[in-house]
């Protein structure tokens, strides 16, 4: 093997591995997320302490994964598709780090709706626990869609994260409704709501992380486009 092939073989052994450690931070989160509406169902602080731990965990993670890239970068001055899977490998580990905050988020919400009383997470909690298990299913798509390089199912997860927001939308109609009627629960309501509108921001950031697989693979910048037809 020649100097140049064996470059090349170094090269794009590097690019796997980020792309593996991708995967790993996207497992990582997705568990945060499960974890989380877990606590938010049982209303356990054992998860909940857990989720915050490791939240430290997902962090570590995205500083090396851009540690990774920029040492990439500078040591193989990569051009046109590798220069863009490295650039959008550092944006998605960027919405990476912030879906494990909003699994946070979720988790301190619970924490604060247990030292309240006992309102057993309201009368959605349902509801919420399915908003919560679609956020999960969204992002391991977008996730798939990563590890394929698949721009179909990438766009799919752009248009389906629509669907999430109408459930929001729907839960925080029907928060507002039992607030009103009861203004005793007016402190936990808001902290569901908080629960509620962290999992749809997971929904965005598995969106914003399907939009740059369509980037690495087409080159093209669909951010901001029309969301019915991201095409």
């Amino acid at each position: 093997m020649n100097e140049n092939a064996h470059i090349s073989q170094l090269f794009d052994q590097e690019l796997e591995r980020l792309r593996t450690s991708v995967l790993q931070m996207g497992g990582m989160v997705e568990a945060q997320i499960s974890l989380a509406t877990d606590a938010y169902i049982d209303a356990d602080m054992a998860i909940v302490n857990t989720v915050v731990e490791n939240d430290k965990r997902v962090n570590e993670l995205e500083k090396a994964i851009d540690d990774d890239c920029i040492h990439i970068v500078a040591k193989r001055q990569p051009t046109a598709s590798d220069l863009r899977l490295i650039m959008s490998v550092s944006k998605i580990v960027t919405d990476l780090e912030r879906v494990g905050d909003e699994a946070k988020k979720i988790a301190k919400g619970v924490r604060r709706i247990c030292e309240r009383g006992p309102m057993s997470m309201l009368s959605n909690a349902t509801n919420v626990a399915h908003l919560g298990k679609e956020a999960t299913e969204l992002l391991r798509r977008a996730l798939d869609a990563f590890a394929r390089l698949d721009c179909e199912a990438a766009t799919a997860v752009i248009r389906d994260d629509e669907n999430l927001d109408r459930e929001f939308k729907a839960i925080v109609r029907q928060l507002v409704t039992y607030m009103m009627e009861d203004p005793r629960t007016i402190s936990g309501v808001l902290d569901v709501i908080t629960i509620a509108r962290a999992i749809e921001r997971i929904g965005d950031h598995a969106k914003n992380v399907a939009e740059q697989v369509v980037y690495i693979v087409e080159g093209r910048d669909i951010r901001h486009l029309d969301k019915e037809n991201p095409a």
